[in-house]
């Protein structure tokens, strides 16, 4: 097949373009850079450089054309502009899951229109297409890597097109492969930042855009003013850590956004504080909406999922029941469901 292969400079998307030469498609590799001028003012070094130098590095070692897209106003206007706008609103953004929808499988499909068959990238996860004609999204075997989580949104056109020729591989089994074919990334350690952040802090991020606003930190409980923060924006539900405050551990519980301040308790983890249960807005499945009310839920990324009742309300969101607490809910975070080791589709935590 003729195949453009997303590369990122690690291993993983290495692998998958060493894998797919071997077989003898013929395959060009894709980098997409998406950093604006105004952001490398303020990350100094560009954060892509390096990621590029490995990327070079495979192509010229197997000879494989490379191709570097420029997809930065689609990623501000997409992605960043989503992300600021949420953070502003007090609430907890999720850009990966929207990176994958709106950029990697969004604006370059859009790019590159019908000249590939399939393109492939190096998530962990499994498309497969099922006995009732539509595409389904399994886990990985690496429940630790497993990213079903930040694929959870795609639609059906975008997964006939995704190939993702390391998904039913481990981690492990995948550095071997690595170390089989020597591509240069090999011994690379994984990226551990959000997908438009890389090595740049949130916050800094965040500061960024926003600034820095005094305001005001109160108990929940009693009104108290216990001291003062820099920006609600630098704070999520549930965080306990970097308010400086005595007589804790201090909670964040709530933001105020238009008066810039911030609520916090000791009593989060009281008993009688549940947190088990979420109303869910902009639901997307990804086939046939599931007739079991009874599944699993992913309320971040990684292994842990969660047995819920899934209830529709009648105006397009659902009741979700949890059959545990979880103490980092918070509006704005996306919620992933599952059957087994099925993801059906993903919503947004409204309240």
């Amino acid at each position: 097949m003729k195949i453009a292969v997303l590369v990122s400079g690690g291993v993983d998307s290495s692998v998958v373009l060493a894998r797919l030469h071997e077989q003898g498609h013929d395959v060009t590799a894709f980098y997409l850079k998406i950093w604006l001028e105004d952001e490398l003012t303020f990350l100094g070094n560009c954060p892509w450089e390096e990621d590029l130098s490995y990327v070079r590095a495979l192509c010229e070692q197997l000879s494989i054309p490379l191709q570097i897209v420029p997809l930065q106003e689609a990623y501000r206007d997409r992605i960043v502009k989503y992300t600021i706008d949420e953070v502003r609103a007090g609430r907890t953004p999720s850009p990966d899951v929207l990176c994958n929808v709106r950029i990697k499988f969004g604006a370059f499909l859009e790019a590159i229109g019908d000249s590939y068959e399939k393109v492939a990238s190096g998530h962990y996860g499994q498309v497969r297409l099922g006995d009732s004609g539509l595409y389904e999204l399994f886990q990985s075997p690496d429940a630790i890597k497993d990213q079903t989580y930040f694929l959870s949104h795609l639609r059906q056109s975008q997964l006939s097109r995704l190939l993702l020729p390391i998904g039913h591989m481990t981690k492990e089994e995948v550095r071997a492969e690595a170390q089989r074919y020597q591509v240069p990334s090999r011994d690379r350690k994984d990226s551990q930042g959000i997908c438009f952040l890389g090595k740049i802090s949130f916050n800094d991020f965040i500061e960024h855009y926003l600034g820095k606003q005094p305001g005001d930190i109160f108990e929940e409980e009693t009104g108290d003013l216990l001291g003062h923060h820099n920006g609600f924006w630098f704070h999520t539900i549930g965080q306990r850590r970097g308010m400086r405050l005595s007589g804790g551990p201090w909670y964040v519980v709530r933001k105020d956004p238009v008066n810039n301040a911030l609520y916090v308790s000791r009593q989060y983890h009281a008993p009688e504080k549940k947190r088990n249960e979420f109303v869910m807005r902009d639901v997307h499945f990804i086939g046939k909406q599931p007739e079991k009310e009874v599944l699993s839920m992913k309320m971040r990324h990684g292994p842990e999922m969660v047995s819920a009742t899934l209830a529709a309300r009648g105006d397009g969101k659902y009741v979700v029941q949890l059959a545990k607490r979880d103490q980092g809910l918070a509006p704005g975070q996306f919620a992933v469901m599952y059957d087994g080791d099925v993801c059906l589709g993903c919503g947004v935590i409204d309240e």
